[in-house]
């Protein structure tokens, strides 16, 4: 039996925070005392919180990818995220992993495979900090996501998958000003060869997208994956992810759609660096708009893995009607209830032991220790 005690915290719960210690034993939380004095670790009054969820990050991508035409090994790609991802206090990750091939990165068939099967080997080989899930993005109007869904979907680590439709004109671009300053920069066309890219993609979302959504959500069903749809701007798309059982809404753009999501029962989730930076990097809704409207449920730290715990400490101070529990909350127990991981999320008797010792400080706070079903991991 391995045991040992966290002391003199201010321990975060789900509707209070309290001052006293953490038991755990054996990997899960034994006790909590509040008042009194434990023998154990001095935490020398900082905060006490559970392990982050994190439902949708890009990261491990980036490091995949570091570089236009550029792919590195995959577990060392994965390591070195999962090293910042434990850093940030996170300690439940679901890894998402594009699917879809299209012009702009080619076939990449051989790297969702290489992607998926490094997260596997690595978790079986004990090389992780955090515990790895797979996210599948699944990019619709492209020609090959449904054979890519089905030959991942029915993987152990594959958790999530959410349903994408990135072409100019729909979602998150519903205007074009946005898609043109971001792509034409990037791809580096003229004004004419901007505009035959804009119209292959749109002409490739008339093909593809709505005979794939079909398709993957049958095979989803049939395995019992949780779904989240993603970038809704209207009422018609919320009716759409309602039909089809959606129980994630990633990015809604705007507050009608957000408010809809929320009524309908999907958790409504939004990029902590857009608490952070105090805005949508496209035009779209805030997230802290959204927290004062009532109708935000849960964060991700999206592409800068700090910014989870960032935003959590942040969101108080730019939402007043938020709470610090109800903050941390949104990065703990409703992504992991999400997610349907019932088992952690929170500091109560019987969950694991996924804790993170914080420093608050002005304005950012300090991960000083993580554990992972009590084995510290940072």
């Amino acid at each position: 039996m391995s045991e040992f005690a966290l002391a003199n915290a201010r321990i975060v719960l789900n509707d209070e925070v309290v001052t006293g210690s953490v038991l755990v034993r054996d990997g899960v939380i034994a006790a909590i005392d509040t008042g009194s004095v434990r023998a154990g670790e001095d935490m020398e009054g900082d905060y006490v919180i559970p392990g982050l969820v994190e439902l949708h990050t890009d990261h491990f991508e980036n490091h995949y990818r570091p570089r236009p035409g550029v792919t590195w090994n995959a577990i060392a790609a994965l390591q070195s995220h999962d090293a910042q991802v434990a850093g940030a206090g996170i300690t439940t990750v679901f890894d998402a992993v594009r699917i879809g091939s299209d012009p702009e990165v080619g076939d990449i068939t051989a790297d969702v495979r290489a992607m998926v099967d490094a997260v596997a080997e690595a978790d079986a080989g004990d090389r992780l900090r955090a515990d790895h899930h797979i996210h599948l993005r699944c990019e619709l109007a492209t020609p090959d996501v449904a054979q890519h869904f089905e030959d991942n979907c029915s993987n152990p680590i594959v958790g999530l998958a959410s349903l994408m439709d990135h072409t100019p004109g729909a979602r998150q671009y519903t205007t074009l000003e946005h898609y043109i300053a971001y792509y034409q920069k990037k791809l580096r066309l003229s004004d004419a060869e901007m505009a035959q890219y804009i119209a292959d993609r749109q002409a490739e979302r008339e093909l593809y997208a709505d005979k794939n959504r079909a398709a993957i959500l049958k095979r989803g069903r049939e395995i019992g994956l949780a779904f989240a749809s993603h970038d809704d701007a209207t009422v018609e798309h919320v009716d759409e992810a309602v039909r089809d059982g959606m129980a994630i809404a990633e990015f809604p753009t705007t507050m009608e759609a957000a408010r809809a999501c929320h009524e309908a029962g999907m958790a409504v989730l939004m990029g902590a660096p857009n608490v952070v930076r105090g805005k949508s990097h496209n035009g779209n809704i805030s997230a802290a708009e959204l927290a004062r409207a009532g109708v935000l449920d849960v964060l991700s730290s999206d592409y800068v893995p700090f910014s989870l715990i960032y935003a959590a400490f942040l969101l108080p101070e730019v939402a007043d009607s938020i709470t610090l529990p109800e903050s941390v909350g949104m990065v703990t127990s409703r992504p992991a209830a999400a997610a349907h991981l019932n088992d952690r999320g929170e500091i109560a008797v019987g969950k694991r032991a996924d804790l993170v010792r914080v420093r608050r400080t002005d304005p950012v706070p300090v991960v000083r220790a993580v554990w992972r079903q009590g084995k510290r991991v940072s």
